[in-house]
């Protein structure tokens, strides 16, 4: 215990400094996190804005399913992910898991028609091949329907979906219409008040001007609602055949997320 005035001087200066440290030392701390805090949100923003600036290059859309049935979980998908990204012009993929017959396929951009060809020619056929199995295939002209695809809150140009995907739907009508003739925007309405819908991505075949999309629902109930009962009511006005598959969005998240798919931005 100090004794003297002197003592208790020179302890008070100490217990002061040692205070002053203490406080700059936590200051210093504080602004260290924050900055953390805001630089590691600046780099999440720029990222954000990166995918979406990479979107707006998106000249060209494919389909694929490959005629297997593998279980998700079982898929090589990693590997499949790995070769995939070093294709000319890959943009992003949304993985598809087939309902009821766990086939595998996917939904690509791409930076151009032709790039999207040589994938569909060169790479997708050695990649079914691995499997042993048959496949199908379609190329399809994005530039053609981002306005329309935009009204429906697509992804695939910048959109933001209503939700989160519980399930996809292909469709793909038999018939050869211009994009630009189709009445969109009248049908878009009517579209978005589709029971959970939560985004559609608009479609038109290359070379073919078939007609079609890819719709993201909220739920498997709600996707295949409308792949069996609302969407053969549309294609029979057509008087066209057509085509549908719904697929489980749940067991391809991952492999979508690592894909870049715009469905989880």
């Amino acid at each position: 215990m100090p004794n003297t005035p002197k003592e208790k001087s020179v302890l008070a200066d100490v217990s002061l400094k040692r205070r002053d440290l203490i406080i700059a030392t936590a200051q210093i701390a504080a602004g260290t996190m924050a900055a953390a805090v805001i630089g590691g949100g600046e780099v999440f923003a720029q990222s954000t804005q990166k995918k979406k600036e990479t979107l707006m290059q998106t000249k060209a859309f494919v389909y694929t399913e490959v005629q297997i049935s593998v279980p998700f979980e079982d898929a090589p998908w990693q590997k499949i992910n790995e070769a995939i990204k070093q294709q000319p012009g890959f943009i992003n993929k949304t993985w598809f898991s087939g309902v009821n017959n766990n086939s595998l396929g996917g939904f690509y951009a791409f930076d151009s028609i032709e790039n999207a060809q040589k994938f569909v020619t060169g790479y997708f056929p050695m990649e079914a091949a691995g499997f042993g199995a048959a496949h199908n295939t379609r190329i399809f002209d994005a530039s053609l329907v981002k306005e329309a695809s935009l009204g429906l809150n697509s992804p695939h140009f910048g959109g933001t979906p209503t939700g989160k995907p519980g399930a996809f739907v292909y469709t793909e009508v038999q018939v050869n219409v211009p994009f630009q003739e189709t009445p969109w925007r009248e049908r878009n309405p009517t579209l978005k008040a589709t029971p959970g819908l939560v985004a559609k991505t608009w479609l038109s075949g290359l070379h073919t001007n078939t007609l079609g999309g890819v719709d993201a629902f909220d739920s498997l109930e709600n996707a295949q609602k409308f792949a069996l009962e609302t969407f053969p009511k549309t294609a029979k006005k057509m008087n066209a055949s057509f085509y549908t598959r719904v697929f489980d969005a749940n067991r391809t998240e991952a492999a979508s997320r690592d894909m870049n798919s715009p469905f989880y931005i």
